[in-house]
């Protein structure tokens, strides 16, 4: 098995923003909220936190923030990928020198390469590093599909620490894990498919919803991964309003609205994405107090 960054759940991290600019004392509540309910990892500046708006001096400010932050106390990950492999090289690299624990890649979007692009991709991006690349497979999003005898493939470069899967077809999930099992990780990257993928031997699961409810998040994985399965299975029907709430609009217009109400920070989210709308809001309200929250 290539070298792995964590077992558990590691919380996809929305980006707190001010009008102007990056909400920083939202971000510490954040993160020390996370690290206080046990989660085991922290992605920062992957898809949820909205890294296409980032500019580049806000990309190293937030890297560094993260880093100084969560103190070693759990796994730091963070999003590096791009459309063009020199910027996600250059992005891998930065990221390394800054004290991530791994790196997070997606696809490249838009000009969408072929499934060799894709094996050249993360072999080019790995070659450049020495710390585990996830590869981040979400195709509704980037509209490139990583195949299962692809992943296979990129799964023989000893620097890949798995799989971020969210194409949502459960049929493909399961032929990539058959194929790299025993070779590199599969982690879940659909809060609706957490336990069906730890079922077929995912070593985890990166999540939106945990940016509200870490503790529950995190608990269903640690209750299936001990045996508790009827508490895991209990515990995630309990979750699905909440997980389907996050996801009424696209991510993370949602979460973030989720983790305002909540106190957690502002919902601001950055062009062209726009708040969550006013009927979605009072739905998430709803949900968020039957869940045992106070708004």
């Amino acid at each position: 098995m290539n070298k792995t960054i964590f077992k558990g759940t590691c919380t996809a991290m929305i980006t707190p923003f001010t009008e102007d600019g990056i909400d920083y004392k939202a971000f510490a509540r954040q993160i020390e909220y996370q690290i206080e309910n046990g989660i085991d990892a922290l992605c920062v500046l992957g898809t949820t936190g909205e890294a296409p708006t980032i500019t580049n001096e806000e990309y190293d400010s937030i890297a560094k923030f993260a880093y100084d932050k969560i103190a070693g106390r759990v796994k730091f990950i963070l999003g590096s990928g791009s459309n063009c492999t020199k910027k996600a090289i250059e992005k891998s690299q930065f990221a390394q020198s800054v004290g991530a624990d791994g790196l997070l890649v997606v696809t490249p979007y838009y000009n969408k390469c072929t499934q060799k692009g894709l094996v050249k991709y993360y072999n080019d991006i790995c070659d450049n590093v020495d710390i585990p690349v996830l590869c981040y497979n979400v195709p509704a999003r980037t509209g490139v599909n990583i195949l299962p005898e692809t992943m296979e493939e990129i799964a023989a470069n000893k620097n890949i620490g798995g799989i971020k899967e969210a194409c949502g077809n459960m049929e493909q999930i399961c032929e990539t894990a058959r194929r790299i099992r025993g070779k590199t990780a599969l982690y879940s990257g659909d809060d609706n498919l957490n336990l069906a993928m730890m079922s077929i031997g995912s070593m985890g699961l990166i999540s939106v919803a945990s940016n509200v409810c870490p503790r529950e998040v995190g608990d269903v994985a640690r209750l299936y991964y001990t045996g508790r399965n009827k508490e895991a299975y209990e515990l995630q029907e309990r979750l699905l309003p909440l997980i389907d709430a996050m996801f009424v609009e696209v991510n993370p217009i949602p979460v973030k609205k989720a983790s305002e109400l909540i106190g957690l920070g502002s919902g601001i989210v950055r062009a062209p994405l726009t708040e969550l709308e006013p009927e979605h809001t009072a739905d998430m309200i709803r949900v968020l107090k039957d869940f045992g929250f106070k708004i």
